[in-house]
């Protein structure tokens, strides 16, 4: 690791998120962190430790400033090589903040479902105050040379309120779930703010033409003074006066390789062939998802309901596997949801199960990783139908494991993850329960060569356009020829904590 005298020389990356990239939880001796997971964890980790930055971020419960929590954290430096900053919030914040403003407004309408909107006042002036501790704790916390990378829906407004204290900071910005299209964010009451916001950031990250289509369409619509130019490569350049700004789409990947080699090590086959051994010889349709509207989870129990009913050769040879990761069961909306799924999981069983035979296995849970790996190894079939997804890292995950290339992705064309994958994949469309019968049949009774061609193409791009791929993209974008001094080695090695159950999607 470089010594702390040549990292202060170089510029620093400072990312910022919702949460920091670590769980701090009450142990039997004190507070203690547990590391977090998932893809942003993995690309940005190594980074910063790389050069020594700082990861801002909410430690993830209600905490009080003062306490022995901040030596816990502070402390992290040392096992990570990077500062752990965090914005401490009330629980009435968090309420109105998060599950207030960032998933009862701008989740569902981000999503194109704005009839789960719920536009209360409060909870923008919960969003704008809880932005702003974020904001204070950045120009904190940060130098001129930084690069400040702002990460997701939950914290919009942080450039535009440190740039009145710190105007010579060089802000990023990167949205992870879609971009709505100009019908449906002209719904949201706060839509010019959120567009003069977003225009604060110098470079702002989607995840795909699509994505960056629709905010152009409604800058041009909303904004008409402002200048745009698309230089092409899937950038453009916006004037605005004295400044420009930049927006542009960087689809975000996984860790190709450390799934595909994790999914060939010799402990992952042992699990395989015990999984096998439980499940029997049927064919495995896999579905993997947080509890969550957006995921087309109902619709996906309907298609293999329907599939069943209408292609009685597939009874007694396939079972779908679905996981579901609890997820905001307080929320009414969301027990209901677990509700429906409960009793559509019930009904396929109770109408189709013969003895020795059950056509849905539904884990209501977070499992282990190395099981979630397994189970992507041995399905015949991925099935993602999701309503809308920014972009769905399962349909990637599930391809990496894919080290036999037998398997079948079966994927909802309003993923993002379409735009990558659609020579392999057999895109569907989530409203049609018998378009995505037909497509599991197909999937199910496809040959080995057609198989193994598909996912082969599917593979190559992920392998190429991976987590580090995409860093590196957004990197080169932002900051040009200052990029060399924040991009860390493929070969460097941080030392990490490991994660070893899977939390989220």
């Amino acid at each position: 690791m470089p010594d702390p005298e040549s990292r202060a020389k170089s510029r620093r990356l400072v990312v910022v998120s919702n949460r920091l990239p670590v769980v701090l939880r009450r142990g039997d001796e004190g507070w203690e962190l547990e590391a977090g997971s998932g893809g942003l964890v993995t690309a940005l980790a190594p980074v910063l430790s790389h050069r020594g930055g700082k990861w801002i971020g909410w430690p993830g419960r209600p905490v009080e400033p003062g306490g022995t929590w901040q030596t816990v954290l502070s402390e992290g430096f040392r096992e990570r090589g990077y500062e752990l900053v965090p914005v401490v919030l009330t629980a009435e914040e968090v309420d109105g903040f998060y599950y207030g403003f960032s998933n009862s407004v701008l989740w569902p309408l981000f999503h194109d479902m704005t009839g789960s909107c719920d536009f209360e006042p409060a909870f923008w002036y919960a969003y704008l105050e809880v932005n702003r501790k974020f904001a204070d704790r950045v120009v904190e916390a940060t130098a001129a040379d930084d690069f400040v990378w702002v990460q997701d829906y939950q914290l919009i407004h942080v450039a535009e309120l440190a740039r009145d204290k710190a105007a010579d900071r060089r802000l990023g910005f990167f949205l992870h779930i879609p971009f709505p299209p100009l019908d449906v964010f002209v719904k949201l009451p706060w839509r010019g703010q959120i567009l003069a916001a977003l225009l604060a950031y110098d470079l702002i990250g989607l995840q795909t033409p699509r994505d960056l289509r629709n905010f152009l369409s409604c800058v041009g619509n909303l904004l008409p003074e402002i200048e745009v130019t698309e230089e092409g490569g899937g950038i453009a350049r916006l004037s605005l006066g004295d400044r420009e700004v930049q927006a542009g789409a960087f689809p975000i990947g996984i860790d190709y390789r450390d799934f595909h080699d994790l999914a060939a090590e010799p402990d992952t086959e042992r699990r395989v062939r015990e999984l096998r051994a439980r499940i029997g010889d049927h064919r495995i349709v896999l579905g993997v998802d947080r509890l969550d509207y957006t995921k087309g989870l109902p619709e996906r129990l309907l298609a293999f309901r329907d599939a069943l009913e209408r292609h009685r050769e597939l009874r007694e040879r396939a079972i779908l596997v679905q996981v579901v990761v609890p997820s905001r069961e307080n929320v009414p909306q969301y027990q209901a949801l677990k509700a429906r799924l409960d009793g559509l999981v019930g009904e396929i069983n109770g109408k189709f199960s013969t003895a020795g035979w059950a056509p849905v296995h539904y884990h209501y849970r977070s499992i282990p990783r190395r099981d979630l790996v397994a189970l992507y190894r041995m399905a015949r079939v991925g099935f993602v139908t999701s309503i809308k997804d920014g972009m769905n890292l399962v349909s990637k995950e599930f391809c990496a494991c894919q080290v036999d290339k037998d398997g079948v992705l079966v994927l909802s064309e309003f993923a993002g993850a379409a735009a990558q994958l659609a020579e392999g994949a057999l895109l569907v469309n989530p409203h049609d329960v018998e378009g995505m019968a037909d497509a599991l049949k197909r999937a199910l009774e496809m040959g080995e060569d057609e198989r193994r061609r598909r996912m082969e193409a599917m593979q190559a791009v992920l392998a190429e356009q991976d987590i580090y791929w995409w860093v590196d993209r957004y990197l080169s974008v932002a900051l040009g020829s200052g990029l060399e001094s924040l991009v860390a080695p493929r070969d460097f090695v941080p030392v990490l904590d490991t994660e070893e159950s899977w939390v989220d999607v």
